[in-house]
């Protein structure tokens, strides 16, 4: 037995810390991995495990101590004293003043198990192995690799780029593309050209889409080449802390070979994904689809039924609206796609009110039967006291009711890896989870689900990673401080938005300075035949500085990026109204919105004073 001292790993920003809670005492016998201490800064609280198992001598914090890096915790009577590399320490709450990784109550709701022991032999080792080719995860595949580790990349399906680039973002935006054009081209006849109508030669429209999907995961494929990315096919499943087991897989979809390997790694990142929720009473019938059903494309119906009114289905539904489908929509809350703010969805419901027949809002579904003529929907109200239409038969129901992590597929509990209920994985600011050497990134550590969010999140695990294993202090700090992660609904027109929305301001009280521009007043859009829109921007009434904006119009979500530096960067009404944005242009529309919020645009009658 010897005695050794229990210290407070690298907090990064984290420094002369109270502790706020002692989680362990003297005689108690600990597991490695187990918290011993709460700390709380001004930024967020986090426990910090302990790196070794053995029985607590003496405790040398209490509450209200202040420690830091190197601090020693207690003493510790172990069995094998030697060194081991310090646990992360994992996040208790996250201020919301920057978005946390994973939703803090994920992260209370998800108990740690011990790690399996595995004694068998490995087929493949490497420093870094990444469960999940996705944007996350070849993502951080190809930035460890070019930061010198030897990489293993393990994926499920024959190509890489995961959901979004195979079933998702890219083929939903060719097809959104083609409907858009579709739209614009009918639009002209009021200006002296007539095309007459399209002729929609379906399979041929469906080839595109797979064309455009095949560019890209070619590309991804040819990359990793480059960079001597090892990639495995198969479903991955930990078989302990350091091992991985891939069953491989082959076809156009997960049908296992009957072949297994295992993978040594020294750190891993998990970028396993989620999945589309399916509802338990709707038939299995191919007339029933998720979002990858719809983007196959089969056929075009006449009559189609949304269940859920977020993006997802919003999106689809605007591509089978314009190939000629008509469209019924039910969502349980009071308004379709609910984090935008009001405003920006009454421009687009507006111009879009003839795609739909019904729009159920705060209606449930609770019923479906597949039927000759059919699927037969039953509805009932959301609320006590409401009402409810009456059962409808669809030629097509596309579920769209929200998307669930995959962190109870991937047998992370015998990697010691803690999971939420929900199957969130929680980690800290360095995408660290409760296990020193396992990382996770995207959909798996919570909301929001989006692919941008993930590959900033890859780049952060990749460095830190790197860092420690080559002696880089600066990688090794590397962390996620994005203060805001952009929306965009892809539909006609476009719906952006980044920050603080106007209804979190009225809500929690925030005064802002608004600062809005319409687009009848903009010569591009009304060039363009498209001034439905407006640019909106929100300042702090106090220091002026921005703090959140939104866009409905068409392009809006390639212009809501510089409205999301503009909040990385503390930017001032004055810094962006300032800025020369080229005329005539819809970007412009961001500048002139900063100068209608200090009362300087020059483009709008003249405020009242």
């Amino acid at each position: 037995m010897a005695v050794m001292d229990i210290k407070v790993p690298d907090l990064g920003d984290f420094q002369d810390v109270g502790v706020i809670e002692v989680l362990v005492a003297e005689g108690e016998h600990i597991r490695a991995e187990q918290s011993l201490v709460t700390v709380e800064s001004d930024k967020a609280s986090m426990e910090i495990p302990s790196s070794h198992a053995g029985v607590v001598k003496q405790l040398k914090v209490k509450l209200g101590d202040k420690v830091s890096q190197g601090s020693v915790l207690l003493m510790l009577e172990v069995a094998d004293a030697a060194p081991a590399p310090a646990p992360a320490p994992v996040p208790a709450e996250t201020s919301a003043s920057k978005p946390a990784p994973a939703p803090a109550s994920q992260a209370q709701a998800a108990p740690a198990s011990a790690a399996s022991s595995y004694a068998g032999s490995a087929d493949v080792d490497c420093d870094v192995l990444v469960l999940g080719g996705g944007p996350g995860g070849y993502s951080a595949a190809f930035r460890a690799a070019d930061l010198g580790l030897k990489v293993v990349l393990v994926e499920r399906y024959a190509t890489l780029g995961g959901v979004c680039l195979n079933v998702g973002c890219i083929p939903s935006k060719a097809l959104l593309h083609v409907a858009a054009v579709m739209d614009e081209v009918s639009h002209l006849k009021s200006a002296g050209i007539d095309f007459g109508a399209p002729q929609i030669h379906i399979d041929q429209l469906r080839g595109h889409k797979d064309k455009v999907v095949g560019k890209l995961t070619g590309g991804l494929a040819q990359m990793a080449k480059m960079r001597k990315v090892t990639v495995l096919r198969g479903l991955g499943s930990f078989v302990g802390a350091k091992h991985l087991r891939v069953e491989e897989t082959g076809g156009a979809g997960q049908e296992k070979t009957g072949k297994q390997q295992v993978v040594q790694f020294k750190r891993a990142i998990i970028a396993a994904g989620s999945e589309a929720v399916h509802l338990p009473f709707m038939p299995k019938d191919p007339r029933v689809v998720d979002s990858t059903g719809a983007l196959a494309l089969a056929g075009v119906p006449k009559r189609m039924l949304i269940l859920g009114g977020g993006i997802i289905g919003l999106e689809m539904g605007t591509v089978y609206s314009t190939l000629g489908a008509r469209l019924d929509v039910v969502e349980m809350l009071d308004g379709l796609m609910q984090g935008a703010d009001r405003d920006l969805v009454k421009v687009w419901q507006k111009m879009n009110a003839p795609r739909f027949d019904h729009v159920m809002l705060k209606t449930k579904t609770v019923a479906a039967e597949a039927t000759p003529e059919g699927i037969k929907v039953t509805f009932a109200p959301a609320e006590e006291g409401g009402s409810a239409p009456e059962p409808q038969t669809y030629d097509l129901v596309l579920q769209a009711v929200g998307r669930s992590p995959n962190g109870r597929k991937i047998g992370a509990e015998q990697a010691g890896v803690a999971v939420s209920d929900r199957g969130f994985i929680p980690v800290d600011i360095q995408m660290r989870t409760n296990v020193a050497h396992i990382f996770a990134i995207g959909d798996i550590v919570g909301q929001p689900m989006l692919a941008h969010k993930a590959v900033h999140e890859a780049h952060v695990a990749a460095e830190v990673i790197a860092g420690e294993l080559l002696g880089d202090e600066k990688l090794a700090k590397a962390a996620f401080n994005a203060r805001v992660i952009p929306s965009v609904a892809y539909t006609d027109p476009e719906v952006a938005w980044v920050g603080l929305t106007e209804d979190q301001a009225k809500a929690e009280g925030i005064k802002v300075t608004k600062g809005l521009f319409p687009w009848a007043a903009s010569g591009r859009a009304i060039a363009n035949g498209r001034d439905e829109g407006f640019t909106k921007l929100l300042f702090d009434a106090e220091t002026h500085r921005i703090l959140g904006g939104g866009i409905v119009g068409t392009h809006a979500g390639d212009m809501i990026g510089e409205v999301a530096l503009a909040i990385e960067m503390g930017a001032d009404s004055v810094d962006i109204g300032a800025t020369i944005h080229p005329h005539p242009t819809l970007g412009e529309s961001i500048g002139m919105a900063a100068e209608a919020a200090h009362g300087a645009c020059t483009d709008l009658p003249p405020q009242r004073r």
